[in-house]
């Protein structure tokens, strides 16, 4: 098999060179590969272990108190009671892990092919339990979606747009491919997929919807992320459209009924620390680039 080249980096036969998308993209017998699941086992250990610890963390508050009272009281009742709840609780979680394992064994994507290699007429999506195959010409379009929050990853996912259906391919938590740069998985999917004319495009979502007050900055975060005092915080955020919220923390509503505090929208206030540290690095440049002529003038004054 001769090596191919993916986003300026070749992929040998049988070892990959290093690359942006060493780990994700491989070359099999009959085709490309591009892996979002590396080990079905842990995917489905994953799934496992977050469906069963869901009902015992909700029930815990009623059956801790159950069992305290059951035993203190001795009574007949009570101990009915807290084994009801026991069971409802072992109940849910057979439910919710028989529920958990099926979805994933059904809907998450292991690995996409794309066949044959350099000219794929074929695009082949493999599951957990069966795969399927549709000609690139059903293949519309595939999107990128990247997920930010505060100018941070939080995850990514590839979106098969067919005539009948669109298919999310989103890899394990802890897969390669969720830490790919998604503008080189966009240019490698258009490499591969521009002479079947299909569209493949880049799309970005920010998190705009913080829970509030719990994850709005305060004044002094704020400040700090700023770059300014304080003092400064209120001002910039009028001018620049910060959204702000004034509250009565619990304990002060108790102790202090007069004490507020403001927090501010985070999404705002990270693009507004963005806009200020480029208008200061330019404003860095420009005096760098003025100092060379102001001494040339001091210099001709002088003489």
């Amino acid at each position: 098999m001769q090596p191919g080249p993916i986003s300026g980096y070749t992929i040998a036969s049988a070892t990959q060179q290093p690359g942006p998308l060493a780990e994700v993209v491989a070359p099999v017998t009959a085709g490309w590969r591009l892996l979002f699941v590396p080990s079905r086992a842990r995917e489905l250990a994953a799934a496992l272990g977050a469906t069963v610890m869901v009902p015992p963390v909700i029930a815990a508050p009623l059956l801790f108190p159950a069992l305290a009272v059951a035993v203190i009281t001795g009574s007949s009742l009570v101990w009915g009671g807290f084994w009801v709840l026991l069971a409802l609780t072992v109940l849910a979680v057979i439910v919710l892990t028989v529920a958990g394992m099926y979805l994933t064994a059904t809907m998450t994507v292991r690995w996409v092919e794309l066949r044959p290699l350099g000219s794929p007429a074929q695009v082949v999506i493999a599951r957990f339990l069966r795969s399927s195959t549709m000609a690139m010409a059903d293949l519309e379009r595939v999107v990128v979606i990247e997920r930010l929050c505060l100018g941070q990853r939080q995850s990514i996912k590839v979106v098969l747009h067919t005539r009948s259906q669109t298919v999310e391919c989103e890899p394990a938590t802890s897969a390669p491919l969720s830490r790919v740069d998604a503008q080189a998985l966009t240019s490698w999917l258009t490499e591969q997929l521009g002479g079947a004319h299909v569209a493949v495009e880049c799309q970005r979502e920010v998190k705009r919807d913080f829970l509030r007050p719990d994850e709005w900055w305060t004044p002094s975060h704020t400040a700090e992320r700023w770059g300014v005092s304080v003092g400064e915080v209120d001002g910039i955020a009028a001018r620049r459209g910060v959204e702000t919220y004034g509250y009565t923390p619990r304990a002060a509503a108790m102790y202090s009924p007069g004490t507020s505090v403001t927090v501010y929208d985070p999404g705002r206030a990270y693009e507004v620390a963005e806009e200020l540290r480029a208008e200061r690095a330019a404003g860095q440049a420009a005096d760098s680039t003025a100092a060379p002529g102001q001494s040339e003038d001091d210099a001709s004054d002088s003489r």
